[in-house]
Parts: C-alpha cells; sequence; structure tokens
C-alpha cells in the first residue's frame, strides 16, 4: 500500500501508526533515504492493500476508520488529497486494509503461471521480498528466486527439481506465505517469534527449478515442435507424463551437477528420458546452470531441497559433510517425525554437490509418502509436518 509523505512525517511514525516493524517498513522501501523523506513522496507499507470505498450518507472519516479499527490518521495518509469535511455521497476513497490471510493457494494443481501469478501478489502486498531471475529453462520460461531477510546466515531452500514432485512447490509457497503473514502481523509460528529469524536470516528460495516439466506433467506436451513430439517420443509413445521427473529434453536435473557424476552416469540410462538420465555432461542443462550459478553467487550457510517421497532426510556425501550436519537433521527429524538418512548410493545430486564443493551442510528432503506425484489431497498433511523443518532450517 503506497502512502503519501506529509511534513514532520518520518518512517519510525508510520511503523506505530500501522504497527508493522521498522525494519520491514525500511526494506520495503529500499530506493528511499530514510532520514530525509520529502514531503509528497510515496512509501510503502508491507502487509496493506488500499480499498477502494464508496462513501454513503451519512459517513464521516472518523467513523470508517472506528468501523475499520483505524487511526484516523490511517486513511488521511492515503487520500492526500481529500477533504474530511466536504465527503460527497458517492465519493470513491481509500481505506487501509490489513492482509490477514493466504494470498496463497495451495491446495491445487500447481503450475507455472499460477507460480508467477502468486510471487507476483505476495511481492505487490510485501514489497521487502526481492525477486529476481535466476536464469531461463530450454523452453524460455523463467526461473524466479526470492529472497527474504538480510541476515548474515544465507539459507536456501528449492522446489519442483523433479517435475512429477511438483507438490513441494505449493508447499514451500504456503510457508513463504505464512512467514510474511507471521512478521507483518506480529504473530507467532509454532510458538516462534519470526522477527529475529528475519534479522538474523537471509532466506533463498527457488520454489520452482523445473517449469518446464512440472507443466509438461500438468498439462501434457508443450504446443511448440520440435519438443511437442519429441516428449512423447521420450515417454515411449505414452501421453501419461505422471512418472516424467526430467526437464523437457529428458534430463533428470538432479543427477546434473559434478558430485561423482560419472558413477550416475555409468549406471543410469544413456539416453534422454522421463527419469534418471544425467545428461551428455554435468551441467548440461540450463536449469541445473542457474542453480550452480546461484549457489556460488550467494555463498549459502545451507542448502535444502525438497522432494517428495518417502517422509526421509538424506544428510550425507561421501563424509564431507560437516559434523553440524548431524545435530541439524536430529532436529529436522524430531519436528517432522521424518527418518534422517546419512548415506545413500547417490551422486551428482544438487546437494552432494554442494557437500562436496563448500563442506557444509546440505540435505534432500522427501516430502510426504505414496506414489509420486502425491495427490494434492495430502497437501494439508504434508504442509504441517514439512512446516517444523522449514522453520527449524532457519533457528538453528
Amino acid at each position: 500500500m503506497d502512502i503519501f509523505v506529509r511534513r514532520g512525517d518520518s518512517l519510525w511514525h508510520y511503523s506505530q501508526l500501522f504497527k508493522i516493524n521498522l525494519q520491514l517498513i525500511i526494506d520495503s522501501n529500499r530506493m528511499i533515504q530514510v532520514n530525509s523523506l520529502n514531503i509528497g513522496q510515496q512509501v510503502r507499507i508491507p502487509g496493506f492493500v488500499a480499498q477502494e470505498y464508496q462513501i454513503r450518507h451519512g459517513d464521516t472519516l472518523w467513523k470508517i476508520a472506528q468501523n475499520r479499527h483505524l487511526p484516523l490518521e490511517a486513511i488521511l495518509l492515503v487520500n492526500p488529497n481529500i477533504n474530511p469535511n466536504n465527503l460527497k455521497t458517492g465519493q470513491i476513497i481509500k481505506v487501509p486494509l490489513r492482509i490477514t490471510w493466504r494470498l496463497v493457494h495451495g491446495g491445487q494443481n500447481y503450475d507455472y503461471k499460477l507460480l508467477l501469478n502468486d510471487i507476483k501478489r505476495l511481492q505487490a502486498v510485501y514489497p521487502f521480498l526481492q525477486v529476481s531471475t535466476i536464469g531461463n529453462t530450454v523452453l524460455g520460461k523463467t526461473i524466479s528466486e526470492i529472497l527474504i531477510g538480510t541476515g548474515g546466515k544465507k539459507v536456501h531452500y528449492n522446489a519442483s527439481f523433479h517435475a512429477n514432485e511438483w507438490i513441494t512447490t505449493p508447499v514451500l509457497m504456503t510457508f513463504i506465505n505464512d512467514y510474511l503473514l507471521s512478521l507483518t502481523n506480529q504473530n507467532t509460528i509454532r510458538g516462534l517469534s519470526t522477527f529475529p529469524i528475519y534479522q538474523q536470516n537471509t532466506l533463498s528460495i527457488v520454489p520452482m527449478v523445473n517449469p518446464d516439466g512440472v507443466d509438461l506433467v500438468l498439462h501434457g506436451p508443450p504446443a511448440n515442435e520440435p519438443w511437442k513430439q519429441r516428449v512423447v517420443e521420450y515417454n515411449k509413445g505414452s501421453m501419461d507424463f505422471s512418472g516424467w521427473k526430467a526437464n523437457i529434453r529428458g534430463v533428470d536435473l538432479n543427477d546434473q551437477f559434478p558430485a561423482k557424476w560419472e558413477l550416475e552416469k555409468a549406471r543410469n540410462p544413456d539416453k534422454p528420458g522421463p527419469r534418471d538420465y544425467g545428461g551428455e555432461k554435468p551441467l548440461s542443462e540450463p536449469e541445473a546452470i542457474a542453480m550452480a550459478e546461484l549457489t556460488k553467487k550467494r555463498d549459502f550457510t545451507r542448502v535444502l531441497a525438497f522432494h517428495t517421497q518417502g517422509e526421509v532426510i538424506y544428510w550425507g556425501f561421501e563424509n564431507a559433510e560437516p559434523p553440524e550436519s548431524e545435530v541439524i537433521v536430529k532436529e529436522f527429524s524430531r519436528v517432522s517425525g521424518y527418518e534422517p538418512v546419512k548415506t545413500i548410493e547417490s551422486y551428482a545430486g544438487f546437494k552432494d554437490w554442494f557437500i562436496q564443493d563448500w563442506r557444509r551442510p546440505g540435505f534432500t528432503v522427501e516430502i510426504g509418502r505414496g506414489v509420486n506425484p502425491l495427490p494434492i489431497s495430502q497437501f494439508d498433511e504434508i504442509y504441517q509436518k514439512t512446516l517444523g523443518i522449514f522453520l527449524a532450517g532457519l533457528y538453528l
């Protein structure tokens, strides 16, 4: 919500008026000099929208403010040109509305278009969110990164490396939404105050690593050739893509990283298909390259990759993980009921490469139980179990 600066105003005053933490207002207005506001300048207040209201007979701004549990001043700030003593029936004004509900509706088939729409809506209401593009898919879709907070601990979460594991994306987006609601309404999540978490962490999220694959699973082949025909060939002539994990080129993105890639290649298919083909070489695919470049650029403290299924957390790679990984995974297990598993014969995965090259904690979290793609009816149960891990990844 935009408000307009008056003589003597300060961001601190706005934080008191709207009951929003000052730092969130500062971070929502990165282009503004905090101590030198100009009269008439626009300032963005996170966690609010300005709703249109039509003046009825007998209305006063004071009465409207009382009905909405708002200070009168809050209404004046979003209507800089209004004369409160000369309201006319039928006149349209703006009234601040505090957002206390989720904008993300996770319990549905969650495709790329829905993701972009939700990111846009969240960014409009929570402008302290930073959103950028880290690369493009084979089909030219943008791969988005969301950043929340500016703390020294850099934590990374990602989802939908694998196409038919797309339920990980709405689960992660729902957590983001709940985190934002908690920050702007000063509510706790499971008894945790989230503002200290915001101050301590920079949370990086790539909610959909493989948008081309997700859309293939949910909607079938793309309209454009050569991919329309090619994916059906890769899928042995079948139009059922529910078993598809790969990107649109038939390369498994979580078998693309230079962490004993040759061992993974030796035991997997040698040509493109729905799953497990690691490509001609490590980091051949634009989506994997984007993730590798982001990881180098951000220098993460720890990474969590969310997959389905099995309710297990894989946390080791060739004994290269630091001792703290075990401490962290035990807490993840405690808050979720998921089983920690140190080593599996797994190579070339994102977390394998992160552990190998950074010697820092990396985790693959397999959420839910059943056959991929997991039914959306499991959404609420999966979210409740995973929520503890999302939080622990930040407070530990």
